[in-house]
Order: C-alpha cells, then structure tokens, then sequence
C-alpha cells in the first residue's frame, strides 16, 4: 500500500478542522466519541499495523538471525577460548617438567664432568707422581755412578796429585809406592 500525499491531507483534514473543541473539554485524548480522537485511533493502529507486518516480516527476522549467528559465534569464541587455555596450561605444565628435566640433567652432566675432572686430576697425579719416581731413581742411579766413577777415580787422582807434588818437592818420586799408600789409605777410610 502506498501512501500519496493527497491521502495524507484528506486524513489530516479532520484534525484541522476541530482545533479548539479538542481542548476545550479538559483531556480530549479521553473523549472516545470525539472524531478526531476516532481517526487518530484508527490511524494509530493501521500505522502500528503497518510497522509491525514490516518489521516482523523483514527487520525482525534479519536481527534474529544476526543475534543468533552473534550468539553461535559468542559460544565458538568461548569454546576456542577455553581449549585455549587449555592448551596453555598444558604447555606450561609440560614446560615446568622440561624446565625441572633439563635442570636434573644438568646437574647429573655437572657431577658427571666433576667426577671425570676429579678422575682425571687422580690419573695425572699419579702419572704424575709415578714419572717423578721414576725420575727421582734415575738420578739417583745416575748419582751413585758417578759417585762410584768418581770414588775410583779418586785414588787415581790422589795418586797423580801425590806424585806431582812429590817430584816437585824432591824432584823424583816412586808411583808405585805413592798409588798404593793412597789405596792403602782409602782402604781405611771406608
């Protein structure tokens, strides 16, 4: 239905006519009888009509279905939320047991690397302790013989010191006679 201006005016007609009489009797919207009030009555509810068939027809279902699919979407968001979270707390829990594995870990390679180093320190002294040994009776093996050189060559070199002190004191001397007095005398000695 269609409403042309002509309509509008026709319908707006009566209420230019009784201007004065409707207010002139205290609360002319409580006058049932009043034709004004009638057509305005009438026209109300055509209107009311009107709005409500549009409305239920065309505006209303468009907000249901957005309230719906706002709704659907509401529980979709919640639903994605809480798996979500869910996941979070999982992975937090699962981070806490890597963190506490990898610190357990950690501290077995730590005692592990300090028992090694401990074993290694051992093993190197030891080397260590045992080359010196080994050293310490080489040199003194090294020691005792020259020691030994040099205690038999000692009474050579008495005996050659005896003689050119001999000959240069009385001019001969017997090397047979001074070599074995200085054996003679390293005898009792040791």
């Amino acid at each position: 239905m269609r409403l042309t201006p002509r309509f509008l005016l026709s319908a707006a007609a009566p209420l230019a006519a009784l201007p004065g009489r409707a207010v002139a009797e205290g609360m002319p919207q409580l006058h049932f009888k009043d034709p004004l009030l009638q057509g305005q009555v009438v026209w109300g509810a055509l209107i009311f009509i009107v709005f409500y068939l549009l409305l239920s027809r065309s505006a209303l279902p468009k907000v249901a279905d957005v309230i719906k699919a706002r709704e659907v979407r509401v529980r979709n968001d919640l639903d994605l939320a809480r798996r979500a979270r869910k996941d979070a707390d999982q992975a937090q829990k699962e981070l806490c047991e890597a963190r506490e594995k990898a610190a357990e870990e950690a501290a077995a390679t730590i005692q592990s690397i300090r028992d090694a180093a401990r074993e290694n320190i051992r093993s190197q002294t030891e080397g260590t302790a045992a080359r010196l040994e080994a050293e310490i009776k080489k040199a003194e093996a090294q020691i005792a013989l020259s020691r030994n050189n040099a205690l038999a060559q000692i009474n050579e070199i008495a005996s050659s010191t005896a003689v050119a002190l001999t000959e240069r004191l009385i001019g001969t001397a017997d090397q047979q006679a001074i070599a074995a007095a200085v054996e003679h005398a390293h005898a009792t000695r040791s």
